[in-house]
């Protein structure tokens, strides 16, 4: 932050600042200042089934230090664990931890994800029930959405669920599950309706992932990594309570779990810069090449323009917005970058990009980048669906006729 922006900062929250730069100094380590460290943590192409379990305690334990300290669910109520402040100070604590090794990010989609929805939908019961652990580090939750048949077209879901009782009945597959196998709940959408059209037609779950009838089995990746999950739900029980958002009103529901996703997304720091493309191509005596120096260019504006993107969704927290359709300018925008990123790092190793792990520069950290961008690039929506988004709901433009939004989704042809 300059010292100009620091002037012009209100007293209240230069105060938060100063106070949560205190807290940081005292208790974490500041990140390394170059990019190595990451780069070679990044570089891993395996993971042991105890290492990732150690890393979640250890996650977990972090969540909980920033939680007592009072920097955990800023914005959030202090009736439900939170300290009741603005979306300004969550920006604030943002900036100041970003300097800090303080690793989270396996408990993004509960912090990021399930929690702005519970708070936005939720009932009481589910507020004082769910919020507090999540803020707390105590469950870590996973998104249950895509199916093999129904990825970019979300709506077009076939995982049932089912009234009986005070319970309800779910049978179904999904995929692409971040850490599902790991994962203590779950936020799941279900066709509860099948004689409405599609988007109307479905209901929002919170599921305990203990539950007997829910298999999450992990996929290896092209990385290597088993990150992502395919999850089987077989004659599994939610409690009614655990309906989120009411009967058939999945959908809306849906969309801020999606909008803060897309935002999430859309916000792609690497954890390295521009230095370390300089420093990639002088390796490989590519600086003089006129090609790659334009495409260099290139990536350098693409980076300032992330930055005042950026800026642009703080300016919008800071007016105590949510994050809107804008977040698929972000998310769009952010995916190009990881496209264009991968295919210039292999560009410049030329032949060496055939190499892999230790045989590689700086043990495969590239071909990692470039192996790995699908993973952001379809995850929370396609490009496709992002400029969808755009056109009909920034734009204003017309949206394309399509009969399976208006039919009962019963009718609509449908893979087998």
């Amino acid at each position: 932050m300059t010292s100009m922006e620091t002037q012009t900062e209100p007293a209240e929250l230069a105060a938060f600042r100063a106070e949560a730069r205190a807290w940081l100094t005292d208790n974490a380590q500041p990140r390394a200042a170059g990019s190595k460290d990451y780069k070679r943590r990044m570089a891993v192409s395996s993971e042991r089934r105890e290492d990732e379990h150690d890393q979640l305690e250890q996650t977990k334990a972090v969540q909980r230090r920033i939680y007592e300290a009072g920097f955990a669910g800023l914005s959030v109520p202090e009736e439900y664990g939170g300290r009741g402040l603005t979306t300004a100070h969550e920006l604030i604590w943002r900036q100041e931890s970003s300097a800090f090794a303080l690793d989270t990010g396996k408990l993004i989609i509960g912090l990021g994800m399930a929690v702005p929805t519970i708070m936005g939908h939720g009932t009481e019961w589910q507020k004082q029930r769910f919020v507090a652990p999540a803020l707390r580090g105590e469950e870590m939750w996973c998104q249950l959405f895509s199916e093999p048949g129904a990825g970019s077209d979300l709506a077009g879901l076939t995982t049932t669920a089912v009234r009986d009782g005070d319970e309800w009945v779910v049978n179904g597959q999904k995929v692409w599950n971040s850490s599902a196998h790991l994962a203590d709940w779950g936020i799941l959408i279900a066709r509860t309706d099948w004689d409405v059209p599609k988007h109307r037609g479905l209901s929002f779950f919170l599921v305990d992932m203990a539950t007997p009838g829910v298999e999450a089995r992990p996929l290896r990746q092209i990385t290597g990594v088993a990150h992502f999950n395919e999850t089987f739900l077989t004659d599994a029980r939610i409690p009614a309570d655990n309906l989120l958002g009411g009967v058939n009103n999945g959908w809306g529901v849906a969309q801020t779990t999606l909008a803060n996703e897309r935002a999430a997304i859309g916000n792609v720091g690497s954890g390295i810069g521009f230095d370390d493309w300089i420093e990639l191509a002088r390796h490989y005596g590519r600086l003089d090449d006129p090609g790659i120096r334009d495409r260099l260019v290139g990536l350098y504006v693409r980076l300032q323009l992330l930055r005042w993107l950026g800026q642009r969704a703080q300016a919008s927290m800071r007016a105590g917005k949510g994050p809107g359709p804008e977040s698929s300018v972000a998310k769009l925008f952010g995916s190009n970058h990881i496209a264009l990123n991968g295919d210039l790092a292999m560009a410049i190793e030329g032949a060496d990009a055939m190499l892999y792990a230790a045989d590689a520069f700086e043990d495969g950290f590239w071909q990692q980048l470039f192996l790995d961008q699908w993973n952001s690039r379809i995850g929370g929506g396609t490009e496709q669906v992002q400029r969808n988004i755009i056109g009909e709901r920034i734009l204003g433009l017309p949206t394309e006729a399509r009969p399976d939004k208006t039919e009962p989704f019963r009718d609509i042809p449908r893979n087998a």
